[in-house]
């Protein structure tokens, strides 16, 4: 009877995160919809096939528009579009119980979210890079990067000193500009450092997407997110 009376409790309330027995594709009225936190841009176009193939509904992600926050009461989703390094903040306070982000952004942030899939997508590498050509590196150098926690952990792991300058982009101009002698930055294919004569050094990490789920929600809504899981690790193997 107290889980009754639990359940009912949750049910009257509006917060975020409630206590749900609803199942994965569940679409009653009274159930919440399950918020999921989704990065905007290239990682989204990356994302998108693998959610359909989870079986998420993803037809309203498709549609032209600049709405942020999009609602699919029949799929029993609501989705949230955020600058990539906005989703764990969203997903660890409980505003979204699900989200999909670059695990660079959790290296370089340190949320404390489980993390029960990595999805294979949107892979690149987090680099060291310098001057394609001249001189080598000082003994210690001035490095540019907006990974700031990420590349003040590798050096310090191997003993090197270094003088870190944060920037929020364009790093590769540091170095043509004479304002670093080295780079830290995700890169893909590398196509930008090879513009911007640069090349890399060394590969500190590599990355791709994962899946985040607030500690909270996976307790109070476990019917719900546990079988979502289940779904996204599936089809990430395929």
């Amino acid at each position: 009877m107290a889980r009754r009376s639990s359940d009912s409790e949750a049910g009257r309330r509006s917060r975020p995160l409630r206590r749900g027995t609803e199942g994965a594709g569940a679409t009653d009225a009274s159930t919440p919809p399950l918020s999921v936190a989704l990065p905007k841009g290239r990682l989204l176009e990356a994302l998108e096939p693998l959610l359909r193939s989870a079986g998420l509904p993803t037809a309203i992600l498709r549609q032209p528009g600049r709405a942020l926050l999009r609602d699919d009461p029949r799929g029993g989703y609501r989705y949230l579009l955020l600058k990539p390094d906005d989703v764990p903040t969203y997903v660890e306070h409980g505003t979204c119980e699900v989200g999909f982000v670059g695990r660079d952004v959790l290296m370089e942030r340190g949320h404390d979210l489980y993390c029960p899939v990595d999805l294979g997508v949107g892979r690149c590498r987090i680099v060291l890079a310098g001057p394609a050509h001249g001189r080598p590196p000082p003994a210690q150098p001035r490095v540019a990067t907006k990974y700031v926690n990420v590349t003040q952990s590798w050096f310090a792991a191997r003993g090197q000193p270094m003088h870190l300058i944060a920037l929020s982009g364009s790093v590769e101009l540091a170095p043509l500009s004479g304002l670093a002698d080295l780079v830290v930055d995700i890169v893909e294919t590398g196509e930008t450092l090879r513009q911007n004569h640069l090349a890399v050094l060394e590969t500190i990490c590599d990355v791709s997407a994962v899946m985040v789920v607030n500690r909270s929600a996976l307790k109070l809504r476990r019917a719900r997110i546990l079988p979502l899981i289940r779904s996204v690790r599936a089809a990430s193997r395929t």
